[in-house]
């Protein structure tokens, strides 16, 4: 790589300051494992997403995961989700014994394809996964609306409690890139019956490793009940955390089934605590400022296809630039990747289509049956966007994109 030029990496957390002296102040309180700062987060997501009740755990994959098991998926059901996504997706799908039952995507935003989602459900679909491509909703009414259709509600074949309250398809949205969106005037993580949000490393509020479950279920369900059943499956089944147990006398505790341990720290809390304060007004200004920059360049030249961050109804929360290069091999993308990586630029493709990694293509997905997923896969190219990049070296990844083009 040329020693002249600085490195541009893809997706560096922020860490400043702040976060420092707030990880700190946690360390010193002696209070590191979940605790205070834990229900503090949670009740400040809920407040700015709109809804009631938050359950932090340790990524956004173990959400995913103990809403599938507390919703009853089990070997013999199916779950929807698209073609286009990251594994995490649909792993914690198989991880139920359920079947993942992949549907193609749309051309223009990478999301879900409703039509096509109508098509997949049987008799043994259980739930639906739309993602949040990029940051930028699904398609929520129509979601919402097709689950509630009473053709489709009379296939719905319950086979527990759970199940059978709702009586019909689950809608969980995997919004890992989506906190902050909007959607008809209302924040990702209210929008359909449950939302789980990423704080990895990469994401646009990060707090090193987290996720959020957002509960927006309908009556007669009761979310405070919910929550601590999600709070102890998320603590091995056990139905006390270590903070309620610090009261005196209240040591004695129970395990009332064999749950996890997938539980978010007071460590991780404080981090996300300080980049969600600041996070509407700073985080996504600045990460909306470097979209606008890269549109404003590629939107000129009829070789780029600039991604949809924007409509009337929908706000990105601006997570990744997904630039297509038409009339380009999947091979040709990839020089390109290598050839800006020549000169300390870090770009990335988000994401590999499911049906194309060894074990969903072994376990007999194709990717031939998605031919969206395939087309947008093969053309796209995540550039960098993270809060301390310049204006100056956004204009070194436009000029390097362009001159390798």
């Amino acid at each position: 790589m040329p020693s002249s030029l600085s490195y541009i990496p893809f997706s560096p957390p922020r860490i400043d300051d702040k976060i420092i002296a707030e990880v700190t102040a946690t360390l010193q309180s002696r209070w590191i494992t979940t605790g205070p700062r834990v229900k503090e987060f949670e009740k400040r997501i809920a407040q700015y997403v709109g809804i009631e009740k938050v359950v932090c755990v340790n990524s956004a994959s173990a959400g995913l995961e103990l809403m599938l098991r507390w919703f009853g998926v089990q070997e013999g059901d199916e779950v929807i989700v698209p073609a286009y996504t990251y594994c995490a997706t649909a792993n914690v799908v198989v991880h139920c014994g359920a079947k993942p039952v992949m549907v193609d995507v749309n051309a223009d935003d990478f999301n879900i394809n409703i039509q096509n989602i109508e098509k997949a459900i049987t008799e043994k679909t259980k739930v639906i996964i739309p993602v949040d491509f990029a940051g930028l909703p699904c398609d929520y009414d129509e979601l919402n609306q097709l689950v509630y259709n009473e053709k489709i509600r009379c296939k719905f074949t319950p086979r527990t409690l759970e199940q059978e309250t709702l009586g019909r398809i689950l809608i969980l949205s995997d919004s890992a890139h989506s906190i902050g969106a909007i959607y008809n005037y209302k924040h990702t993580g209210a929008l359909t019956d449950v939302s789980v949000f990423s704080f990895h490393a990469v994401k646009n509020l990060t707090s090193a490793e987290g996720g959020a479950i957002c509960l927006n279920l309908p009556t007669p369900f009761n979310l405070e009940e919910i929550y601590k059943q999600l709070r102890t499956k998320s603590l091995h089944g056990q139905t006390k955390d270590a903070l309620s147990k610090t009261q005196i006398g209240n040591w004695r505790y129970d395990v009332c089934e064999a749950g996890y341990k997938c539980n978010m720290t007071d460590i991780l809390a404080a981090i996300g605590l300080v980049e969600l304060e600041r996070y509407e007004n700073d985080m996504l200004v600045k990460r909306k400022h470097i979209f606008d920059k890269y549109t404003e360049a590629f939107s000129k030249d009829e070789r780029f296809e600039v991604p949809v961050y924007e409509t009337d109804t929908k706000q990105s929360s601006y997570h990744v630039y997904p630039l297509r290069i038409k009339n380009i091999t999947e091979k040709e993308r990839d020089v390109i990747i290598q050839q800006v990586a020549m000169q300390n630029i870090s770009l990335n493709v988000h994401f590999i289509p499911l049906p194309m990694l060894s074990f969903y293509k072994n376990n007999g997905y194709d990717i031939q049956d998605f031919p969206v997923a395939y087309d947008n896969y093969a053309r796209e190219i995540s550039l960098p966007v993270y809060y301390d990049l310049t204006d100056e070296q956004v204009e070194r990844v436009i000029e390097a994109i362009y001159n390798f083009v």
